[in-house]
């Protein structure tokens, strides 16, 4: 028969790494600690955070004359998508690409910090951003354009904005994880930025014809933009808007999927 025997330096070193577990900070200390230097790093940034803010607000504001036209749910949705669009391509993405260009991810990674409390601090910024942004529209819609909406109206309608955002923020890690050059990131952004903007503008103004114009309402930017404006109606809620809301959830999952699978913590 075989026996075991503990000799004076194995039971040293057990007892060295049972007391450096003991001595690691929990995940939600690291996840705490995480978001305040992000949050910090966003102040840091705010000119940014301000021209995220107020590139729907001055569209929203222009299109004052338009509402009793096309109705305060038509240009709300549209200006609030247009920011969850800057917040998820230029915000997210753009920062993400900067801190692995920079080396951050790498040394983060060498401290105890769980990896999916780094990506999910940032995503925690940009999710304060999309409820700022919102309110902010909401606001100015209100003020400004004469929008009143009713209270169950706004609710569900800031709960789209989220699950929107979540769609552009999914978009960015794909974008983030497939290519690997900040430079790249920035181009790949800015285009996909402007592509979504100009069709999704244009479709939503008819001027793409039925079959474009079906084409755009079911891309990201149609599907968040008319989800959200029937969030704003919620009396002329439909059975084609449950089919929206799930493909929002279907382009987050698949964004999200393929973001995680290809994403790098270096780019090297």
């Amino acid at each position: 028969m075989s026996s075991t025997t503990t000799t004076p330096a194995t039971a040293n070193i057990t007892t060295r790494n049972t007391d450096l577990a003991a001595n690691l900070p929990s995940a939600g200390t690291v996840l705490s600690n995480l978001l305040k230097a992000d949050l910090t790093a966003q102040w840091r940034n705010r000119r940014a955070s301000i021209m995220v803010i107020l590139i729907p607000s001055i569209i929203l504001i222009s299109w004052k004359g338009l509402i009793d036209k096309f109705g305060g749910a038509f240009a709300l949705s549209n200006c609030i998508t247009v920011g969850l669009n800057a917040i998820g391509l230029m915000g997210y993405t753009n920062a993400i690409a900067r801190d692995r260009e920079k080396g951050i991810f790498q040394r983060l990674r060498v401290t105890p910090a769980p990896r999916w409390t780094i990506i999910v601090s940032r995503l925690l910024v940009q999710l304060i951003m999309i409820v700022i942004t919102t309110l902010v529209l909401f606001y100015i819609g209100y003020q400004v354009d004469h929008i009143k909406l009713s209270a169950g109206a706004y609710v569900l309608a800031f709960l789209t904005a989220i699950l929107g955002g979540a769609v552009y923020l999914a978009l960015g890690q794909m974008i983030v994880g497939l290519v690997k050059n900040q430079e790249m990131v920035n181009v790949t952004t800015r285009l996909v930025f402007f592509a979504f903007i100009m069709i999704g503008q244009f479709a939503s103004f008819g001027m793409l014809g039925d079959t474009w114009g079906k084409a755009a309402d079911w891309s990201p930017y149609g599907t968040t933009k008319n989800i959200i404006s029937a969030a704003l109606s919620p009396d002329n809620w439909t059975s084609t808007n449950y089919m929206t809301l799930l493909a929002n959830l279907a382009y987050t999952l698949v964004f999200t999927t393929l973001g995680v699978r290809f994403f790098r913590w270096s780019n090297k």
